[in-house]
């Protein structure tokens, strides 16, 4: 059995890398786990991604950061939860020393693009909704520019430990690859400070502060009890609920993990158990799931398309005021009918 070798000082460095972290069945039981979250993110988030670019009338400024948000979890399922499930089926990490490079890199690069566009969303939202007035518009080349800095930020930042500094070393139970957060060394460490301050805490940042707006005046909106007639306002204000549950998911899933990278990043003596280890792991690819559901089941338009496509043209969850609208335009069109009819009958 040919196991990847660790180098620095990981939470695995207590135990032999020829000993067995956990059962066979345990292991079994992660990659039953991730195999389902991978799955259903790929199939989700092409969906996605598929449904959007059909359809023009879902073409818009914040369309362009949400289909940028399905390709990194899509990106994350297929090179981080496929690999992750069939190794943790084997009980170890087959993959050899360039696969875990590969696999820590692209995980990552996709990892801290989809962060980056929660924070553009985060920002589209804040502009739209608390200026809708104002001056500053966010337009459909503003929304390029966020994803194209997204990514150009993310492969900054992810490239170096390619060429010598800093390293992605196995993590958990060793059956994935991520950044070295355990290594003392100090080229490793000024690495994982400033990867840690620019690729997590700028984005968290700039998220918290949108988002912190973004409630405020949603809730001064609900204060002021909006006009039933303004429907623009409505649909403004349901999108911006949308993307705050989206942030809160995204924040729930990869938070833990940010904080545990954070506290062995401050504490050189603190071991975490590699079973504990791996549950923020886990929770944080178990993220590429989320958020197409939340963008499809709290987007009536887009929902409106994508239920058609996959049930053939059936939408079962076609809303009461649609149906209600609907009955209204007959009601209407059968008075105006019986009115003509009227005025051709005197003549």
């Amino acid at each position: 059995m040919d196991h990847l070798s660790l180098n620095g000082n990981s939470s695995a460095s207590h135990h032999s890398v020829n000993t067995p972290l956990m059962s066979q069945t345990g292991f079994t039981i992660l990659a039953v786990i991730m195999g389902v979250f991978s799955v259903a993110g790929i199939i989700l988030n092409v969906l996605v991604v598929v449904v959007t670019v059909k359809h023009r009338q879902l073409r818009q400024p914040l369309s362009y950061a949400l289909v940028n948000l399905a390709i990194c979890d899509l990106g994350c399922a297929v090179f981080g939860g496929l690999p992750t499930t069939v190794t943790s089926a084997m009980g170890y990490f087959s993959l050899g020393r360039l696969g875990c490079v590969l696999e820590g890199f692209a995980v990552a690069l996709f990892s801290i693009t989809s962060l980056c566009s929660v924070a553009v969303i985060a920002v589209e939202r804040y502009i739209v909704v608390c200026c809708p007035m104002g001056a500053v518009l966010f337009q459909t080349r503003h929304a390029v520019c966020g994803v194209v800095l997204s990514w150009v930020w993310s492969f900054v930042w992810n490239t170096p430990p390619l060429f010598g500094w800093g390293s992605f070393e196995l993590e958990g139970v060793q059956t994935s690859c991520a950044p070295n957060w355990y290594s003392r060394d100090m080229g490793n460490m000024s690495y994982i400070i400033i990867y840690f301050l620019s690729c997590f805490a700028v984005p968290f940042s700039i998220i918290m502060v949108s988002y912190s707006r973004l409630l405020w005046t949603l809730r001064q909106v609900t204060k002021l009890q909006v006009s039933e007639a303004s429907s623009t306002n409505r649909m403004e204000v349901q999108v911006a609920r949308m993307v705050v549950v989206m942030v809160l998911a995204f924040l729930v899933t990869w938070l833990p993990y940010a904080a545990m990278a954070l506290a062995v990043i401050l504490d050189s003596e603190l071991y975490v158990d590699p079973i504990i280890a791996t549950i923020p792991v886990f929770l944080a690819k178990s993220s590429t799931v989320y958020n197409p559901i939340i963008y499809i089941f709290m987007n009536r338009q887009f929902r409106d398309y994508a239920v058609p496509t996959v049930l053939c043209g059936w939408n079962p969850w076609i809303s009461e005021q649609q149906v209600s609208e609907a009955e209204t335009t007959v009601y209407s069109l059968n008075k105006s009918q019986k009115a003509s009819t009227k005025e051709v009958m005197k003549e």
